[in-house]
């Protein structure tokens, strides 16, 4: 398991990490094909087979992430639409408990996330989830997406935060392997990202489905 005294900094993702990604997933897979199959008049099987074929060209980039991207791509309102189904937006049950110890362990706590902006404050303010973090970090501040090196070299100037005493929390092995390629010492896995979908797989990292377990920090 993890060893609390050999880590100074947590750095932690926010959709499927500190947040259900519920929302999420209902959003981009349900209510846009939804959407896109009204906007087109075509099927909805027909609408989220195009759609998953634009999301598949600019995976792991800024663009994936971007609102506006999408909001100009798609010709729909991506911030409003978000709105209409913001009541599922919520904190995983088992964070609350585990962000205070940590933060009462002395560790300094930063939200590193590839949401945008519009997203976050829109998540920010249904969950007040910044109460818990001494600091929120949106890849867009950067221009470039967690998958990538230069997104760490980056950061690493941002905050100096030394990667062989830092924790790195996220749902998504691709940016948990550009996080280790980088020299991250510590790496945890979410393996229950959605609240209402099955366990997935954490490969060769530490898997969690319940922070609590990994209490006390001392």
């Amino acid at each position: 398991m993890l060893n609390w005294q050999q880590i100074d900094t947590v750095l932690l993702d926010m959709d499927g990490t500190l947040l259900d990604l519920h929302f999420d997933n209902q959003f981009w897979l349900e209510l846009i094909p939804q959407k896109i199959s009204e906007q087109k008049g075509i099927s909805f099987t027909q609408a989220k087979a195009e759609l998953f074929e634009r999301y598949q060209k600019v995976e792991g980039q800024i663009e994936w992430y971007c609102l506006d991207y999408w909001q100009k791509e798609l010709n729909l309102p991506i911030v409003e639409l978000k709105a209409e189904i913001q009541h599922l937006i919520s904190i995983r049950p088992d964070v609350p408990e585990f962000l205070t110890a940590l933060k009462n362990a002395g560790k300094n706590l930063v939200m590193l996330t590839n949401a945008h902006p519009n997203s976050l404050s829109l998540k920010i303010e249904r969950t007040q989830i910044d109460t818990y973090l001494d600091l929120l970090i949106s890849t867009h501040e950067f221009g470039i997406s967690k998958e990538h090196q230069e997104l760490w070299k980056q950061l690493q100037q941002r905050i100096e935060f030394d990667p062989s005493r830092t924790l790195f929390v996220d749902d998504s092995l691709t940016i948990l392997r550009a996080a280790k390629e980088f020299g991250v010492a510590h790496l945890l896995a979410v393996a229950n990202p959605d609240s209402n979908k099955q366990h997935v797989q954490t490969m060769e990292f530490l898997g969690i489905t319940d922070y609590r377990t990994l209490l006390p920090i001392e």
